[in-house]
Order: structure tokens, then sequence, then C-alpha cells
């Protein structure tokens, strides 16, 4: 039976995963009410877990470095209780060599690389390469399925990354930024979240990682 973390877990994590959001894409990011996250927030910046940073016209919450320790506390304490230390480490090993080709499928749909060896952004003007791409792409978003499917049958804050990435790599046909852009969705941004999840859940230092 898979497991639901609880909400002051899940509102920590989701700053975490955002890495800058403000509470509302917080509630979002796990489907609970802004009222309830909004409680965990306050609580959370009393507990000097987070800190509030404003970039211009935007505004949200990041971890401190407590706040950080604090979240990779609570997940190593729900893996033990869940006993799926095994399960995320077996899942985790398999993304490894599917990360890497999305790192290097990413590069291809932004750059071309010219006959002298220099680089050039992709202008998508040769139709046949991209479509080349999204064929990866594709078969990076089927891949991920059963993995998805097996994190969330222990782990049901897994859920949606599968359905996230392949909508990503349909709009990516008629939206090409929806490939490696900064939108809350790109496929980019959610193998990079994923990705992120997976470090964060096992306590490994994503500075001793390559890839997004």
């Amino acid at each position: 039976m898979t497991h639901v973390s609880g909400s002051s877990l899940l509102t920590l994590h989701a700053i975490r995963l955002g890495g800058f959001a403000d509470t509302k894409a917080v509630a979002d990011r796990y489907g609970m009410p802004v009222g309830l996250a909004e409680s965990h927030v306050r609580d959370f910046r009393e507990r000097g877990w987070i800190s509030h940073f404003r970039f211009g016209t935007d505004a949200g919450w990041s971890l401190t470095e407590s706040g950080r320790a604090e979240n990779e506390r609570l997940l190593a304490d729900e893996l033990s209780r869940e006993g799926a230390k095994a399960l995320v480490e077996d899942v985790y090993r398999v993304f490894l060599p599917l990360n890497a080709r999305l790192v290097r499928v990413c590069t291809e749909w932004q750059l071309t690389i010219l006959s002298d060896g220099s680089m050039r952004d992709n202008d998508h003007g040769d139709a046949h390469r991209d479509r080349q791409i999204l064929a990866e792409l594709q078969s990076l978003a089927a891949e991920l399925v059963p993995l998805t499917r097996q994190l969330t049958e222990r782990l049901a804050r897994f859920s949606g990354y599968d359905t996230r990435f392949a909508e990503a790599v349909t709009l990516a046909a008629d939206h090409p930024e929806m490939v490696a852009g900064i939108e809350h969705d790109s496929a980019h941004r959610v193998w990079f979240e994923l990705h992120e999840d997976l470090i964060a859940t096992l306590g490994i230092d994503r500075t001793l990682t390559f890839g997004p």
C-alpha cells in the first residue's frame, strides 16, 4: 500500500523542489489547501527553516541550511519507516543512465555543432534533426513510466513525474521552449525536479552528481 506523506513534510519538500516558490505554488505542488500550506510556512519561518526572497517582481520561499537538513531528516525517517530505501536506490541506479541521455538531448535541442566544431543556437530549421531529438525524448518518457510507478507504489509523493514529462514532450513539437526552457513544466524542469527528489530522499549531495 502506498504511503501518503504528512502535510508538513510535503510543504517543506515542495519548497526544496521548487528552489524558490511562493505559498500558492507550494500548496499547488501537492494539491493541498493554501491555508494549510500558509500555516506550515509560518511555522517553518519561526523555526528558521525557510527565508523569504524577492527578485524583481517575484517573491517566494527558499530553504535555509537548517531547513534543508530538516527536510532530509524527515525524508530519511520516512524512508526508514516505510522500508523503501532499497527500492529508491534501485530506481536511482536505473535513472542515472537515463539522466545522462536527457542531458545530451537537451544540449542537442539547444545547440547545433557546425562542421568546424563551433556551436550556435539551434534555430530549429532542421526538422529532421528535431524529430530525431523528440523521438529520443519520447523514448525517455516511456522509460520513465515504470520507474515512477515503482516509486509511487511505495511513496505517493512521487506521482505525476512521468505524465508531466510526457506532456511537455508532446507540446515541444509546436513549442520548442517546452524541452529545455525555464517554464515550470518544461521537460527539463520536470526532470530536474525528479532528480532533486531522488537525491534529497537518499541524502545524496547534488554537487557530487552530474546533470539536471
